[in-house]
């Protein structure tokens, strides 16, 4: 099966600068044609405009950047119930540790849309041009990163309450054998003055209000540092990570982060500074009065309570514990890092049933946490929660056993498949119709589909089906004529659904994919 989901774009055979026409001539067309009465295109009808085949995030950005401004507010963000977010890609702000999402500013993102009552939605890239753009073309709302208040940024972008101070700090490596040094010998081959940085190259994330501290150090000392300005997704940590394999010789960090990297790589040396405190903080759209706010005043209140700390602690201060995390097998942070122990088991499934591996990651995920061991209160096991009555249909004898489980469920996604196919032609919904069944049964979703039915909503349509699936848990459908199975729990299949289709977006963008080619730009 082939998803693609309204966040996971498919690459096609159109060009980039063809992609681009098609998506500013949409934009022209429908302002030329008197398609709104406002000067301002909202987000919503701009994302139709631009949900032609083939267009890409980097077409989204440019098409809106051509066409009129993108007004959104907090109001307008909750008539549509979900808040998005551009995260950087990094141990501090987002990744995945064993199966679970994690990072400072993903936390706090959080607390902050389960308060509002929003649904999260993240984009992860680590290349700032991209989310400064993406904010202003109305794609994020907010963009949540270890983000320097600058003056030049002011110009763009309204920042929001601070939630840190720190310093820059210059990162270098160690000499080869300092542990053999003491203290002052290893300082004497360290640049510790700034003034000494004159002549050097320094390499840092274009954009970053890193360039912009060390062009003006450059002119207070009176002489050149030359700044080597790299452009695309390169992160701070993975210019941190070229600093200890001696790929380049200097790079500047926020001292926070740079700390927490010196505590997975005893190797750095950090201690020379660069700037006074900085306040840090995240960057909205201007013109987003509401929403700054909103989040002021929230940040403002949070940070007096004890869960603000524990969650700083968690990621700044706790090194040992978040060390842990980053060289972990099972960490988006690692170099070779995997989803789960079972990765090559759920690898070769999938390839039963032409999914991408990701996604088969993401049921399992959400059946069992990857634990092997872990069994229902209605008596279903293992990692794919097998009831009794399906391992007897697929003569699964140990149901503990990763394999034998696996193989077993991936069976029964397959039986639902063929149940489904021949009526269910579009493989997004079919996906969505293959998992409520597996974790509801197909009886309840066809009870749904009649209940649709009978009320003129479309059978075929996963969210019209979903509706009335939630609907089943009162007497007034649960009791209908057409209904054959009974009382249903309906929020827990829907929010299956969900749920998985999330993990998997997450997924999507941390972890390489065998079966299924998708450029994963929002997850």
């Amino acid at each position: 099966m082939r998803m693609d989901s309204m966040i996971l774009e498919r690459t096609t055979s159109l060009g980039t600068s063809a992609k681009t026409l098609v998506a500013f001539f949409l934009i022209s067309l429908f302002v030329g044609c008197g398609g709104t009465n406002s000067e301002e295109t909202s987000e919503e009808e701009a994302d139709i405009l631009l949900a032609s085949n083939g267009v890409t995030l980097e077409d989204k950005i440019r098409g809106r950047r051509n066409g009129p401004p993108v007004k959104l507010d907090l109001e307008a963000i909750k008539e549509r119930g979900v808040l998005h977010a551009v995260v950087d890609n990094s141990s501090t702000s987002y990744f995945i540790y064993r199966g679970r999402r994690m990072g400072y500013e993903y936390e706090l993102l959080k607390i902050f849309a389960d308060e509002h009552d929003l649904e999260l939605k993240l984009t992860v890239t680590p290349n700032l041009e991209q989310a400064l753009d993406m904010l202003n073309a109305g794609i994020a709302d907010i963009m949540a990163y270890h983000l320097a208040i600058t003056i030049e940024r002011r110009e763009i972008v309204d920042f929001t309450e601070p939630h840190t101070e720190v310093r820059q700090v210059l990162v270098q490596r160690k000499p080869q054998n300092w542990r053999k040094m003491k203290l002052h010998e290893i300082e004497r081959e360290m640049l510790t003055d700034p003034v000494d940085l004159a002549g050097k190259e320094v390499v840092v994330r274009k954009g970053s209000s890193f360039a912009t501290r060390l062009y003006n150090l450059s002119e207070e000392i009176g002489d050149e540092i030359y700044v080597n300005e790299m452009e695309g997704d390169i992160a701070t940590e993975q210019l941190i990570r070229k600093v200890l394999d001696s790929e380049i010789q200097y790079t500047v960090a926020d001292e926070d982060v740079a700390m927490l990297n010196e505590s997975y790589y005893p190797d750095l040396y950090i201690e020379t500074p660069i700037s006074f405190p900085q306040r840090i903080s995240w960057a909205i759209r201007k013109g987003s009065p509401e929403l700054k706010t909103a989040i002021d005043d929230w940040l403002k209140a949070l940070k007096r309570t004890p869960d603000y700390r524990t969650i700083y602690d968690r990621y700044f201060t706790y090194t040992k514990t978040q060390r842990s995390r980053a060289k972990s097998d099972y960490s988006s942070l690692s170099e070779n890092g995997n989803i789960s122990p079972y990765d090559d088991i759920i690898k070769l499934q999938a390839e039963r049933i032409d999914w991408d591996w990701r996604l088969l990651a993401a049921q399992i995920n959400q059946e069992s946490k990857f634990d092997p061991k872990t069994k229902s209160w209605a008596g279903a096991e293992g990692l794919m929660q097998l009831t009794p009555v399906t391992q007897r249909k697929y003569k699964i004898n140990r149901p503990y056993n990763p394999e034998e489980n696996i193989q077993g469920g991936v069976s029964h996604i397959k039986f639902l498949e063929d149940y489904w196919q021949d009526e269910i032609e579009d493989p997004d919904e079919l996906l969505k119709f293959v998992l409520a069944s597996y974790n509801t049964g197909q009886g309840h979703v066809r009870d749904a589909q009649r209940l649709a039915q009978k009320y003129g909503a479309n059978p075929r349509k996963w969210d019209d089906v979903a509706e009335y699936l939630l609907k089943k848990s009162q007497p007034k459908y649960y009791q209908d004529p057409v209904v054959k199975y009974g009382y249903c729990r309906g929020v827990e299949p829907t929010n299956y659904v969900k749920d998985i289709l999330e993990i998997y977006e997450d997924y999507s963008a941390f972890f390489a994919g065998d079966t299924l080619e998708v450029q994963a730009d929002i997850i």
